[in-house]
């Protein structure tokens, strides 16, 4: 067996990164990968890969419930109403990634997405999904940034967003399913991904 892909107590090959944690597994195989629609959920996604930046994606995942209650289920609009007293409350907030910086941004982001039409951030964001995407074979093919995730960070910074680097809006296309990168050998590759709809569970 490749050491890109480990097996699982339950007897899945699945991507190596996955490890031994349930719920990076979980979200391996409900999630990653499958292609994400909605304007609030995509804005969420954004939002929390800006907070994963420097840190790694399961102390994201583990906070995730808190992040929901303390950004309004991170409602655009309810967001972009947020000021000074909302910035220090979620300073004191334990639940989540206590970065003053990364708060200002989500909240100034809110505040751009709130402007947009019904469904705009929508087809911006997949507006960069490459047509043709090659599957990586292995963990040494998965690419950092792509020119589309340079072109998707270039875009949106023109239009004021913040914590959206091209390291960043990669992530942000790996797992809204704007790209498919399980490797060869895991069980997700053999499966035609289907929408999860417009919220995460």
């Amino acid at each position: 067996m490749s050491l890109d892909v480990r097996i699982d107590t339950d007897g899945l090959a699945r991507c190596a990164w996955v490890g031994d944690d349930a719920e990076y597994r979980r979200y391996h195989d409900e999630e990653w990968g499958r292609p994400l629609h909605g304007d609030r959920a995509l804005f969420e996604k954004l939002s929390l890969e800006g907070f994963q930046a420097g840190l790694s994606w399961i102390t994201i995942l583990r906070k995730r419930p808190r992040f929901r209650e303390a950004f309004a289920g991170f409602d655009p609009e309810t967001v972009a109403a947020f000021g000074v007293d909302d910035v220090e409350r979620l300073m004191a907030d334990a639940g989540i990634v206590r970065n003053r910086a990364k708060i200002e941004a989500t909240i100034s982001n809110a505040r751009l997405v709130a402007e947009l039409a019904d469904g705009e951030l929508d087809a911006l964001l997949w507006s960069f999904a490459p047509a043709g995407h090659r599957r990586p074979a292995s963990l040494a093919d998965v690419p950092a940034t792509t020119p589309e995730s340079e072109a998707m960070s270039k875009t949106l910074r023109e239009r004021g967003f913040r914590f959206v680097g091209p390291t960043t809006m990669y992530a942000l296309m790996q797992s809204a399913g704007m790209v498919d990168d399980h490797v060869d050998g895991c069980w997700r590759v053999a499966q035609r991904p289907g929408s999860i709809g417009r919220a995460l569970p």
